[in-house]
């Protein structure tokens, strides 16, 4: 069962079937394409009815979940080595691991090369620090002609990533208690507010508006964005040469990864053949070359060489990047209220933003309020 390929990759699905049973002749495949938009409410049904697919895929958070509850059933005799690092340990829960990483994507610096040269600053590198980037940002800013240096929305998403390239803790380890209203986070809080009508536009400039960050990149005025790969094929027209740069940390690098996986149905009596099918899905030859050559998601294989087919077609150059940034990832803190901590979050830093409150008495009012989510 999956949702990945529906919506215009079923055909691409069933070329890697059709390799697959051509060379397990003893294990047949069939396909449950479903909606990403009706797909978790038809799985927990399954789950609940005991009518699931022996393999189905997950997102990063419903791994989560679906993992605590018992659903899964351990892989075993996979050899880690075939997936990047960060992708395999996603899925990895106390030294067992319950899903094979199937594709990602992650978020990356993007930047104006024109704008940088025209204005005479350096370009991103991959040792760049948050200082780099502001004191970058400041010179690339020119309210006058409407341009500006940086963009990063003030949101949970960022914050949680800004508070792990700052050294802090969402939640501690065992995941009961929020850790976030500390000197990091504060640091994380700050580093995106301050650059709200500085280096980056307000809310009264449109700045969350749908769409607002794209524009303002295509139309050449912003000189940096922090954004995901998935915005690559909207650039492929942009008069101006541009590229991207894995993000600047402040004490370390920190990326934000995004993936899917498939599990084996821990109530499957196909367990065998389910694995030895996920395996093929995500590190063959024929899943990887598939994917690549229909721009279906980007695989998990650890092998470069397997890659030039990407590397290599076009902008933006340092496409390496996107998987050097695998190197040091953060994944979301994913709780049973998932929801309400985002909301928390976001009207903290909203209302740090507005002026309404301090950083640090905002982050105190939204740690006890994700504490008081964490003890339901």
């Amino acid at each position: 069962m999956d949702y990945t390929a529906s919506g215009g990759h079923e055909k691409d699905l069933d070329a890697i079937v059709k390799a697959f049973e051509k060379a397990n002749p003893n294990i047949t495949v069939q396909v449950q394409n479903v909606a990403y938009a009706d797909y978790f409410t038809k799985l927990q049904t399954a789950v609940a009815a005991g009518s699931a697919a022996d393999a189905f895929e997950l997102d990063y958070q419903d791994f989560v979940s679906y993992q605590n509850s018992g659903a899964l059933a351990p892989i075993t005799g996979v050899d880690s080595s075939l997936y990047r690092k960060s992708l395999w340990d996603a899925f990895t829960v106390g030294g067992k691991q319950y899903g094979l990483p199937e594709d990602f994507s992650d978020v990356v610096l993007f930047y104006n090369k024109t704008l940088f040269q025209k204005a005479g600053v350096d370009l991103p590198t991959a040792d760049w620090t948050w200082k780099d980037e502001t004191a970058a940002a400041k010179k690339l800013t020119d309210k006058a002609k409407g341009i500006w240096g940086d963009f990063q929305p003030i949101t949970y998403n960022e914050f949680y990533k800004a508070l792990a390239q700052a050294g802090g803790q969402f939640l501690n380890a065992d995941k009961t208690k929020a850790t976030f209203n500390t000197e990091q986070g504060i640091a994380a809080a700050n580093w995106l507010i301050d650059k709200a009508g500085t280096t980056m536009p307000t809310i009264a400039d449109g700045s969350n508006t749908p769409n607002f960050d794209v524009d303002l990149f295509k139309a050449g005025k912003l000189a940096m964005w922090h954004t995901g790969i998935w915005e690559f094929s909207a650039m492929d027209k942009v008069p101006f040469d541009w590229d991207i740069v894995v993000e600047p940390g402040d004490t370390q690098k920190a990326s934000a990864m995004f993936a899917d996986t498939v599990a084996v149905n821990a109530a499957s009596k196909n367990q065998a053949a389910a694995q030895k099918w996920i395996q093929f899905l995500t590190s063959s030859d024929a899943s990887i070359q598939t994917r690549l050559s229909s721009s279906w998601q980007l695989p998990t294989t650890s092998d470069n060489s397997k890659l030039s087919a990407y590397l290599t077609a076009g902008k933006p150059t340092n496409r390496q990047a996107v998987f050097d940034a695998l190197d040091n990832t953060i994944l979301p803190p994913v709780v049973v209220s998932q929801q309400e901590l985002q909301d928390d979050v976001n009207n903290a830093l909203t209302s740090a933003s507005g002026g309404h409150s301090t950083v640090s008495a905002a982050l105190a009012d939204a740690q006890n309020e994700v504490n008081q989510l964490l003890q339901q």
